[in-house]
């Protein structure tokens, strides 16, 4: 980190005579005193616990400063900066060291494939450049400033994941990140309960483009109709992806278990990306599409496609001990993204029978059990034999697939019955099949794949 402790001083205002102290290099920042090392600047946040009452343990580890908002008196033997809000503080030097720095910023939003999105930009665009990413979740208004105050030194591209719950959110971190190319990925139904629809969401999600450069780039789904009325007499360069009338069209010409093969616009040059899923082609063409924007040659694209790493929980591959084969999906589920990967599944070739465990979608609002429900549609028993359904909500999909399936073949377990599934899939499974595990993170299905993964 190229901050000292008088630059953040000045970048925050801090109220207090912090002159009384001499300058000195900070070499980090954290809001976990746990994390603390040798002069780093310790944040204190106020959440469930207030960080102020972990200035002993920072201190210990061997914090070099603080900020401070508390009523209660600062340590006297360590440099203290005090500011109205710890938070602000931190987002208001991320800022500051933003434009210090001075990197590309590549911002990235969407219901669905954000994080797989942003790992496949940062594999492109490492090709060519010091790039650095969100790392895990880190897209909040505490993740993302945190994440630019933890960029090394010489990073020329930033890739940031921006998520959000509510209205605002997304308007609120473009605006502090000022970046120079945005991508959406999709308009899907997370967090409908909070934003009434899905014009609602695709609105939030358009907010990316308040801190956008007005030379900047916006790339968008070319299917999503609801984007196209929000698109118009903005100044930036926008360009399209997806399979009908895009600027960025991809054709598959290759789809198997663990790597799906791919061409552009009738383009000789193949692509090949190490995950499954028509939906991974289409952040393959987000990160495809912002390597040329920064003019990286066709062989080195085609190279950090096909060698990305995909972040833990994100449509991942896993095999238990007797063979059977897991595609792991466990980290978030709106019912398009849950459409879109059972309709991969359904035609991903095996010796044995497909099996898929479902838990519920969360936060979707009044329309929930109709939402569910419609995921019938993706379901079929010739391709997909039995399904396992967890979760209150998931009681609506069960009705719906009685139409097709019969009562063998569907197996439903309540949120308290969770021990009751894993003994019931285990009984059903053999070492030639295959199974997808989908739901919100809430409902905890990786409970169910770590014991898959000990059979």
């Amino acid at each position: 980190m190229k901050l000292t402790f008088w630059e953040a001083a000045e970048a925050t205002k801090a109220t207090n005579d912090w002159k009384q102290w001499q300058d000195f290099d900070l070499t980090g920042i954290e809001f976990d005193s746990r994390l603390i090392t040798k002069n780093h600047l310790f944040v204190p946040l106020k959440g469930t616990n207030d960080g102020h009452s972990f200035i002993n343990k920072a201190i210990e580890n061997g914090a070099g400063a603080a900020f401070w908002s508390s009523q209660e008196m600062a340590p006297a033997e360590l440099p203290i900066l005090h500011v109205p809000d710890t938070l602000k503080a931190m987002q208001d030097l991320a800022v500051y060291y933003l434009q210090k720095m001075q990197p590309t910023v590549v911002a990235i939003t969407g219901s669905n494939g954000k994080t797989t999105t942003k790992d496949m930009t940062e594999a492109v665009l490492a090709q060519q450049f010091k790039t650095y990413k969100t790392q895990g979740n880190y897209n909040n208004d505490i993740g993302l400033p945190y994440t630019i105050l933890h960029m090394p030194d010489a990073t020329e591209k930033l890739i940031l994941e921006m998520g959000m719950d509510h209205a605002h959110e997304i308007d609120f971190l473009s605006l502090l990140a000022q970046p120079a190319v945005a991508a959406i990925t999709m308009i899907g139904e997370a967090h409908i309960e909070n934003l009434g629809s899905r014009a609602g969401i695709a609105q939030a999600k358009m907010e990316i483009t308040a801190g956008l450069a007005k030379d900047g780039l916006l790339l968008i789904p070319s299917e999503e109709p609801l984007l196209k009325p929000l698109i118009k007499n903005l100044p930036q360069t926008i360009q399209t992806f997806g399979w009908k009338n895009a600027d960025y069209q991809a054709e598959i010409i290759d789809a198997q278990k663990e790597q799906t093969s791919f061409t552009i616009n009738g383009l000789d040059t193949v692509f090949t990306i190490p995950v499954p899923g028509k939906y991974n082609v289409g952040n393959a063409l987000i990160a495809l599409s912002i390597g040329q924007w920064f003019k990286i040659p066709e062989a080195k694209i085609q190279a950090g496609l096909a060698g990305f790493q995909l972040t833990k929980n994100r449509t991942e591959w896993v095999k238990t001990k007797s063979g059977i084969e897991i595609l792991s999906d466990v980290y978030n589920a709106n019912p398009t993204a849950m459409n879109l990967v059972l309709d991969s599944f359904g035609q991903m070739p095996t010796q044995g029978k497909r099996v898929a465990v479902l838990g519920d979608m969360l936060e979707l609002g009044p329309d929930s059990a109709e939402m569910h429900a419609s995921v019938s549609q993706h379901l079929n028993p010739i391709e997909i034999k039995e399904v396992f359904l967890y979760g209150t909500e998931m009681a609506a999909l069960r009705d719906t697939l009685k139409e097709n399936y019969s009562e063998k073949q569907i197996h439903y377990f309540m949120k308290e019955e969770k021990t009751e599934l894993i003994d019931e899939l285990k009984k059903i499974l053999n070492s030639a099949d295959m199974v997808v595990l989908k739901a919100s993170n809430g409902m905890g299905l990786n409970e169910v794949l770590n014991n898959l993964l000990e059979t």
